[in-house]
């Protein structure tokens, strides 16, 4: 039996069909009994396809990152995919990392879609600013504001002062850092841009390859191994953080007694690190369900209470700063 033959018996459209079953729209009372009074007549099961078809829906949301590697994006994509199951959604990822012809790759899923999540700035914006001219719902994460879309970022600023406050209270005036941002106004952007407000020309931005623990590593090396090196290194994510920490040992270097080195983001490794890392924790998981909740509600047409929104931080104090917290954290 198929929707279709519900219709018929019921002397409905497959449209009424669909939203009796699945509550997504308004469908009078006795329009109900009769398609669910089909519905049980014909034993009818319906299949989540099938209702997309009849809703002219794909039932799948499309979630584009730049790459799938490192515990970060691990951790928002869990979020992201815990809530769309719950929605009754499938995920379509596409990683951008080593393709070619992302425009066409990113224009071709958002017709497969019923709508699409890009995190920062994998998509270049005059196709994102397409895409939201096509009335395609789009959430933006880790993105500036933009017209169209549903934009969704964590705190970044305000905390990165924080830190660079506390590291100032420690008597450091040395400073670097490391894994300096790619693009203006992306997270690791605004990280800098709080330090620096704090430290000025005390603080010097040194790029590695990757935010990952291997170019944290390589960067690190050359770093502190020059003469007249930071006494603290500010790290843009915990992965960069992890390699400079690493670098350090391998340099005969100690953490946080010759050199202090702080992380962002709060992953499970900086918890468990020796010594145990300061770092910014943000609700990476709670970011992705967040942006997997906007989209849903941009899909049903009940567009959410406001277009930018806001996740807090919070600064974690811990050994690799110099501050040994009570209980050896």
């Amino acid at each position: 039996m198929t929707i279709y033959e519900v219709a018929r018996r019921a002397g409905v459209s497959i449209a009424t069909v669909s939203r009796a079953l699945r509550g997504t729209g308004p469908v009078a009372g006795p329009t109900r009994e009769k398609v669910l009074r089909a519905v049980e007549e014909l034993r009818f099961m319906p299949s989540r396809a099938g209702v997309s078809l009849a809703e002219g829906r794909h039932a799948a949301n499309g979630i584009v990152f730049p790459n799938l590697s490192g515990p970060y994006f691990t951790e928002v994509l869990i979020g992201y995919e815990e809530v769309a199951s719950e929605l009754g959604r499938s995920v379509i990822i596409l990683s951008t990392k080593g393709r070619d012809a992302i425009r066409d790759l990113v224009r071709e899923l958002a017709g497969r879609v019923d709508g699409l999540v890009v995190f920062g700035s994998t998509v270049p914006d005059d196709v994102i600013d397409e895409l939201a001219a096509s009335g395609l719902p789009l959430v933006l994460i880790s993105h500036a504001e933009r017209p169209g879309a549903v934009t969704l970022r964590s705190e970044n600023a305000a905390s990165a002062k924080a830190l660079a406050t506390h590291l100032l209270g420690h008597g450091y005036r040395r400073f670097a850092f490391l894994g300096a941002p790619y693009a203006t106004g992306d997270d690791v952007d605004l990280r800098w841009q709080g330090v620096r407000e704090v430290l000025g020309d005390a603080v010097t931005p040194v790029l590695t390859a990757e935010y990952t623990v291997e170019s944290g590593h390589e960067a690190a090396l050359r770093l502190l191994g020059a003469p007249g090196g930071p006494e603290a290194v500010i790290c843009s994510d915990d992965e960069v953080a992890l390699g400079a920490i690493l670098a350090a040992e391998q340099l005969g270097l100690s953490v946080p007694d010759d050199v202090a080195v702080t992380g962002w983001d709060d992953i499970m490794a900086a918890r468990h690190a020796r010594p145990a890392l300061t770092t910014v924790r943000q609700p990476m998981r709670e970011l992705g369900a967040r942006a997997a909740r906007a989209l849903d509600a941009l899909i049903a047409g009940a567009g959410p209470e406001d277009g930018h929104r806001v996740l807090q931080t919070e600064l974690i104090i811990r050994s690799s700063c110099g501050h040994h917290p009570p209980g050896g954290r």
